[in-house]
């Protein structure tokens, strides 16, 4: 019985090791979107429900493994020395997952200022570009109301 589950909450464990080198590689790709001159929207919302699916399916094994381990807990700290092999693989998995854990907590915190920064700047053109366009169409109207000078204002010398 600790056999089959054992090798299940392995399996568990290095598919979260490989979903884990997965959302490393999103938050890679996140960086390189935000640093881009032009900002792609949509390449960035990509990637953010991409990131978010790895993560669902990671609480998935995880509640998954411990429910696993509560069953067979009991019998693992018992026959310890039968499963010693089973168990220093799941140590080195975990220890492993803590890691990377680690690495994409301190890449969340990188993009996430990187992303502060660059919807400030986002903003900041999206205003400029009001501005830019308010000043612009006051000019329009200014240039309009010239057409409609009366002939007695402009000057007739020639």
């Amino acid at each position: 019985m600790g056999n089959d589950y054992l090798s299940v909450m392995v399996q568990s464990l290095q598919k979260k090791v490989r979903i884990l080198d997965g959302i490393i590689d999103k938050n890679k790709e996140q960086h390189q979107i935000l640093e881009q001159e032009e900002f792609d929207t949509d390449a960035f919302e990509a990637n953010v429900q991409e990131k978010s699916d790895l993560v669902d399916q990671i609480i998935f094994l995880d509640e998954g493994f411990e429910d696993l381990y509560g069953r067979v807990k009991a019998v693992v700290e018992a026959e310890k020395q039968e499963h010693k092999e089973e168990i220093l693989l799941m140590k080195q998995l975990i220890t492993e997952i803590t890691e990377k854990s680690v690495t994409i907590q301190s890449e969340e915190i990188r993009n996430r200022r990187l992303m502060e920064l660059r919807f400030s700047q986002e903003r900041k053109k999206v205003r400029n570009r009001k501005n830019t366009s308010a000043v612009a169409n006051q000019y329009y109207k200014s240039m309009s109301k010239l057409e409609h000078v009366d002939a007695q204002f402009m000057d007739r010398k020639k």
